[in-house]
C-alpha cells in the first residue's frame, strides 16, 4: 500500500502514548531504577504494508515489537487492534488478535521445540485454533512449508530442529507464522543469524508473503541495507533511546533524511561507488556512546551528541512533526542542510 494512501484508511493496529517502563534494583532494599524502553509512541500498522523499524542495539525497537504482539504490556498508554482497546477485548477478540498478529523470531533454534518435528511444531498451532479439519491436516502442513519454498515438504515434516540449517529453520518459523492466516507479522532481526550468502532469500520470501497474502510486516533491524530493500514500497520508523526519530516512505527518508541521528547512521554506512561516498556529507557525533536508558537526557534525547544542537535542545523535548516528506523529531529538522546524495563532479 502506498503511503499516501494509507490516510484513507484506519491503521490495522495503533498504538497511543505507549511506554514500557522497567524497574531494576541494584539491591534488596535500594530503590527501583526506571528505565523507559519504549517512551510515548505513537504509531500505526496499516492493512498489507511493510515497516522496518531500525535503530542502534538498546534503543527498545524489540520492546516495542513485543507490545504489538501482546508479549509485552504497556506500562502506559492504549493498544488497539481493529478499533477496540487490547485492555478491554472479551475473550472472541482477543483470540482474534492473538491470531492476527504473529512473530517471528531472531533466534529459530531457540524458538523450536528441538523434541519436537517439524510436523508436529506447525500441526499443533493448526490443531489447537482448528483452522482446517483434523483429516487436513497433513496436507495444510505441507502447503505450508512448499509456501515457504521448502520442497519437497515430505523431506522436511519428520526432521528436527537441529538436522535443518538456520536458513530452513527460519523458514519454517515463517511457515509457523502464517499457519494461522495473520494480518501482521513482526519479525525480530529475522536474517541476522543466517549466513550472508541466503539473507536476501529470506528477505524476498518476506515480500512475496506480503503482496500474496496480503499480510503486514514489522521488520525490526539495525541493518539499513535490508530495510531499505524489504520496505522498498514502504515505511521505514528510527528510534532513538526509546522514542521514534523519524518516520516516512523509506526511499524518501533514507534519500533525504531530516534527523541528525539517521543522517549520522547514513554517513557510517559505506558507500561501493567512490564518487558517491565522496560526495556524501559525513555528520560526526560529539560521542560514540549512547546515554542510558536509567537516567536519559533532558530535552531532545540526542542533544549531547548532536552536532547541530542549541539551548532548547537541552531543556525542550521535541514532537514528531511534519517536515517535507517525512515526521521528525527536531527542534531543527528544517534548517538543517539537505543531505548530499550527488556524485562529487
Amino acid at each position: 500500500m502506498a503511503v499516501q494512501d494509507m490516510r484513507k484508511v484506519k491503521p490495522l493496529l495503533e498504538l497511543e502514548d505507549v511506554s514500557v517502563i522497567f524497574e531494576r534494583r541494584q539491591g534488596l532494599f535500594s530503590e527501583p531504577t526506571k528505565i523507559g524502553a519504549v517512551v510515548d509512541v505513537n504509531f500505526g500498522i496499516y492493512p498489507g504494508e511493510v515497516v522496518a523499524l531500525v535503530g542502534e542495539s538498546g534503543c527498545g525497537k524489540t520492546t516495542l515489537g513485543n507490545v504489538v504482539t501482546g508479549l509485552q504490556k504497556p506500562t502506559h498508554g492504549k493498544l488497539s487492534y481493529n478499533g477496540v482497546d487490547l485492555a478491554k477485548m472479551n475473550k472472541q477478540q482477543l483470540q482474534e488478535f492473538r491470531r492476527g498478529v504473529q512473530m517471528v523470531q531472531q533466534d529459530s533454534y531457540a524458538a523450536l521445540n528441538p523434541m519436537r518435528t517439524i510436523y508436529q511444531s506447525l500441526s499443533a498451532p493448526i490443531l489447537q485454533k482448528k483452522i482446517v479439519k483434523k483429516k487436513d491436516v497433513f496436507q495444510r502442513v505441507c502447503e505450508l512449508l512448499s509456501t515457504v519454498e521448502l520442497n519437497p515438504p515430505e523431506q522436511f515434516l519428520y526432521k528436527y530442529p537441529h538436522q535443518l540449517s538456520g536458513g530452513q529453520r527460519q523458514r519454517v518459523l515463517m511457515a509457523r507464522a502464517i499457519s494461522l492466516n495473520p494480518k501482521i507479522i513482526v519479525a525480530d532481526e529475522p536474517v541476522s543469524m543466517i549466513d550472508v550468502s541466503l539473507r536476501i532469500s529470506i528477505l524476498n520470501l518476506m515480500a512475496s508473503l506480503n503482496k500474496k497474502m496480503d499480510i503486514a510486516f514489522i521488520y525490526i533491524t539495525h541493518d539499513l541495507s535490508t530495510a531499505k530493500y524489504i520496505a522498498q514500497n514502504g515505511r521505514i520508523a528510527v528510534m532513538y533511546l526509546g522514542k521514534l526519530a523519524e518516520i516516512g516512505n523509506v526511499r524518501q527518508v533514507l534519500a533525504n533524511p531530516k534527523h541528525p541521528y539517521l543522517q549520522a547512521l547514513l554517513s557510517a554506512v559505506p558507500v561501493p561507488d567512490p564518487k558517491v561516498a565522496k560526495g556524501n556529507r559525513s555528520i560526526p557525533l560529539k560521542n560514540f556512546d549512547m546515554p542510558s536508558p536509567a537516567n536519559p537526557p533532558k530535552g531532545c534525547r540526542l542533544h549531547p551528541r548532536c552536532p547541530y544542537a542549541e539551548a532548547r535542545c537541552e531543556t525542550v523535548e521535541p514532537q514528531l512533526t511534519r517536515v517535507d516528506a517525512s515526521e521528525v523529531a527536531c527542534h531543527r529538522a528544517s534548517e538543517i542542510p539537505a543531505w548530499n546524495l550527488v556524485p562529487a563532479q
